[in-house]
């Protein structure tokens, strides 16, 4: 089959180990199905395995790609929840041995992926192949923040640092649709227009001074908003973090974080019952990932390299 492979992992060239080949099909394990897939969505984290960080070197070479719909063997059409982890101990996310699709096992970047059955949930109709692949990473991530760990309830006020990438164009999307109040930061003018044309209330330049305080706010980013998100919060306001893309040591702040009795979060990915969650409110709601650019795959070198510069508004999808 065809694939996107990282061959070896990069700081410096990230593309180095970047190739698309001929690659084995995958071999179905004993309780593992078999998707043909039929769109799959390009994250930060098939980057950072190509820059040597999201899986360990004897992993390598290995078949890129966290996110998938297509069709089982059967004919029945899925989604592919990327969280391998061992589900009968309650939570996957917080089993100690999990992993995401591309870390220890192929990826989806590919014709095909096989993953064990308790990791395939049914598309549903209102959804393309395409929409349904930009969920289970950034979305399901989204949705973990928002309904599970904000603590937010209809008409508070979120503020979303940064703007245009996958998960923070679900949070804006997401949050809308929830009825909060959905204040956006960005660097670039063009991004915060973006993000009030897919739902934001109010969008700010980074860092900016903000016309109140907000009771929760959503950090991917890291250290370069880390300190504006200390500040925008009420006192008893909640930080909810899934990454940190600029830096990972960002000032403590403690003397605000008590005096203030803040809380900060952190939250990866979801669970099979939450990305079910979410498919049940995007067709209550109508929200849909908005999708910026549609690659076949012998073309996916390009959306990489939108995804390694940063250049991006909503989610890029592979078709293989």
């Amino acid at each position: 089959m065809r694939a996107v492979v990282a061959v070896s992992g990069n700081q410096e060239n990230p593309f180095e180990g970047f190739s698309i080949c001929d690659h084995p099909d995958p071999v179905i394990a004993d309780g593992w199905v078999r998707v043909a897939v039929k769109a799959a969505a390009i994250n930060h984290h098939d980057v950072w395995t190509l820059r040597g960080v999201a899986t360990a070197p004897e992993n390598l070479p290995i078949v890129l790609g966290s996110d998938a719909a297509g069709v089982l063997d059967d004919g029945t059409e899925v989604i592919v929840h990327a969280v391998l982890g061992d589900p009968s101990k309650g939570d996957e996310t917080l089993d100690p041995k999990r992993s995401l699709l591309s870390e220890v096992h192929d990826g989806t970047h590919a014709e095909f992926v096989t993953v064990p059955a308790y990791n395939v949930i049914p598309k549903p109709d209102f959804l393309t192949f395409e929409e349904a692949a930009c969920l289970p990473t950034a979305w399901l991530t989204a949705y973990r923040m928002l309904f599970t760990k904000s603590g937010l309830q209809k008409g508070d006020t979120v503020l979303i640092q940064g703007a245009g990438g996958g998960v923070a164009t679900a949070l804006i999307q997401l949050a809308s649709a929830a009825g909060f109040v959905t204040w956006v930061t960005s660097r670039d003018e063009a991004k915060r227009e973006y993000a009030k044309s897919i739902g934001a209330s109010e969008v700010f330049e980074s860092g900016a001074r903000l016309p109140g305080k907000v009771d929760a706010v959503m950090e991917s980013v890291g250290e370069a908003t880390w300190s504006h998100s200390m500040r925008s919060l009420r006192p008893g306001g909640r930080i909810v973090i899934c990454g940190a893309t600029s830096g990972a040591n960002p000032p403590a702040d403690l003397n605000r974080l008590f005096f203030l009795q803040l809380e900060v979060v952190g939250s990866t990915m979801g669970t099979r019952a939450e990305f079910e969650a979410l498919l049940k409110f995007l067709g209550e709601t109508g929200v849909r990932p908005h999708i910026q650019q549609v690659f076949a795959l012998e073309d996916a070198k390009q959306g990489y390299e939108l995804m390694h510069q940063g250049e991006i508004q909503g989610k890029l999808v592979i078709v293989p």
